[in-house]
């Protein structure tokens, strides 16, 4: 039965707010965003509710009024779940849950979960059933109170099932275990990555679903798995790539997203060791979403906090075949914006002074794939040279043109 029910697509609302932190227009991007979060996970959005505060409410994070609006919706539509778009504290989820008297989940639930559903190895689960148990803990109560009626479903994967007389103790316990077993592995991978020897080493980043597995299969030329969700990576996947004659190693990273739950940045730590460890960053950004410059934001304050921020990068722009803009006509003297940009201007702006290789491709279309390649070539070989001085088996892969 539970398996038949999770195959259907939950129908869901979203709930977020405009803030003197968050206009409108950010919350747009925002809702956005946790659409396609919950379109992940296998829910159907039936409706968005918004409202303007100050702040979020203590007691209801929206106005009561405006929770009294959500709650005859839910009714009449026979909804099953409500997001929240921000990470909603244990009171607030306890007192709309009494009102609304649905499955309540936030931001940070929801994206656990998915890692929940996407999770393929051991050491993935272990990472993400951590996550979760944090998560969870300061919300025992509220959790094994509603356990009744909360059976399956987005956001109740997991450790969310576990028996009613769990007390906190067993899952502090629970949660030792958990940090002490990634301990274990992390020496595991430590060990696997030093015995890779002393090949430079590239790592792909970027935001979520901006088609880096699409281009480590291209340029590793295996079968990473791919697909045009959000977090469709989790595990890192690390392969021998050669281009010429120059052998280096290519990671494919998790992606990165605004708002990550901090549960989730702890647990993947060593995930993110590969990043730390890594001498080239290929930071592969979606130039056809209208928000990449708010993605690229993102992932550079992440590669900071990591100590990452300054390592030699490729900065390549994937899916120009999707990049579209609306073209100004000569006599409208109207403001130009965003959407108004064309490919060719878009490069003489900030691009251009990056300081950073800079490229466009299609990794789907194999779009300008020949230049991303010497480009990644020449950044590898500079890292290769300082490393093996001697080493003169070497040569000019890409000949220069007559």
């Amino acid at each position: 039965m539970l398996e038949k029910k999770e195959a259907q697509y939950e129908k869901v609302v979203l709930v977020g707010l405009i803030t003197r932190d968050q206009p409108e227009e950010k919350l747009e991007e925002y809702m956005d965003e946790l659409e396609f979060l919950a379109y992940t996970a296998g829910a159907e959005v039936a409706k968005r509710f918004t409202q303007k505060m100050e702040k979020p409410d203590s007691k209801f994070f929206v106005g009561s009024g405006k929770l009294d609006e959500i709650t005859a919706f839910v009714e009449e539509n026979e909804i099953d779940t409500v997001i929240f778009d921000d990470e909603l504290t244990p009171s607030q989820l306890k007192n709309i849950e009494k009102v609304v008297e649905r499955k309540i989940i936030d931001r940070t639930q929801l994206i656990l979960d998915i890692f929940a559903q996407r999770a393929q190895t051991s050491y993935a689960r272990t990472q993400v059933e951590l996550a979760q148990y944090e998560y969870l803990l300061p919300r025992l109560t509220r959790m094994w109170t509603h356990l009744e009626r909360q059976r399956g479903g987005i956001g109740m994967r997991g450790p969310g099932e576990t028996e009613i007389e769990t007390d906190r103790r067993i899952i502090r316990d629970r949660i030792t275990l958990l940090k002490d077993k990634l301990k274990s592995i992390d020496k595991q991978m430590a060990t696997q990555r030093k015995n890779r020897g002393a090949l430079v080493r590239a790592a792909l980043v970027g935001y979520t679903n901006v088609g880096k597995s699409t281009l480590m299969n291209v340029l590793s030329k295996s079968e990473v798995f791919a697909e045009d969700k959000l977090f469709a990576t989790l595990d890192t996947t690390v392969r021998k790539v050669v281009i010429g004659n120059l052998p280096f190693l290519l990671t494919d990273t998790v992606g990165f997203i605004r708002k990550l739950p901090t549960q989730l940045v702890e647990s993947f730590k060593s995930t993110l060791d590969e990043v730390r460890e890594a001498d080239l960053l290929v930071h592969v950004v979606d130039i056809s979403h209208p928000s990449f410059e708010d993605h690229i934001h993102s992932v550079d304050e992440i590669l900071n906090e990591i100590g990452s921020k300054d390592k030699p990068t490729v900065l390549v722009f994937n899916k120009i075949d999707n990049f579209s803009y609306i073209k100004k006509d000569e006599d409208d003297l109207t403001e130009v914006k965003r959407e108004n940009i064309s490919l060719e201007e878009w490069k003489r702006t900030w691009m251009a002074k990056s300081g950073n290789p800079t490229l466009f491709i299609s990794a789907t279309q194999k779009e300008n794939m020949d230049e991303l390649r010497k480009t990644i070539y020449e950044e590898v070989k500079k890292i290769h040279i300082t490393r093996f001085p001697y080493n003169d088996f070497l040569f000019e892969y890409f000949e220069e043109e007559n």
